[in-house]
């Protein structure tokens, strides 16, 4: 396991996104606006539900976020994908965090439920993610569940959620 720290601010996470973090051609976090949290609260390779590691991460709300004036014009919503990319960026975030090698890439999920709404009227968005499954070998993987939460209230719950990291071909 790589020597990282458990809780990143945003300006840690904007240098993940520029491949500063975990080292270039390795997991990278999207920049903003696609970037989907403020900070990441916890993370580890070892804790969670299932003891294969978790990770927690806070998105803040206001109505000024890029999403709300075009979806839905007069009924301003979080996208259901958004959120969904949310914890995906998170699941390979916690790839990178171990120290594994590898560009990202989501490879599915499950099964998704949405069953709440963010409004611009909401203040904080947070992410649970617990790993069920990492697998280390020629492709790295990890295989988790997610939960989103919007003011303490679950909105989206993702199961099997499943992301990678290979090696860019040479």
């Amino acid at each position: 396991m790589a020597e990282y720290p458990s809780s990143f601010d945003k300006e840690e996470l904007l240098k993940c996104a520029r491949g500063e973090l975990f080292g270039p051609g390795n997991a990278q976090l999207p920049e903003p606006p696609m970037l989907m949290m403020d900070r990441i609260t916890d993370v580890s390779g070892d804790g969670g539900e299932n003891g294969k590691g978790h990770i927690v991460a806070e998105l803040d709300i206001t109505p000024a976020l890029w999403f709300f004036p075009c979806h839905f014009p007069g009924n301003n919503v979080m996208p259901g994908c958004l959120m969904v990319d949310g914890l995906w960026q998170l699941t390979g975030f916690n790839l990178g965090w171990r120290g594994w090698q590898g560009q990202g890439f989501a490879l599915g999920a499950g099964e998704v439920k949405l069953s709440g709404m963010v409004r611009p009227d909401r203040k904080l968005v947070t992410y649970h993610i617990d790993f069920t499954r990492v697998i280390d070998r020629k492709l790295k993987m990890g295989v988790a569940n997610g939960v989103v939460k919007a003011d303490g209230e679950v909105v989206c719950e993702v199961r099997d959620m499943k992301v990678g990291l290979a090696q860019a071909a040479s």
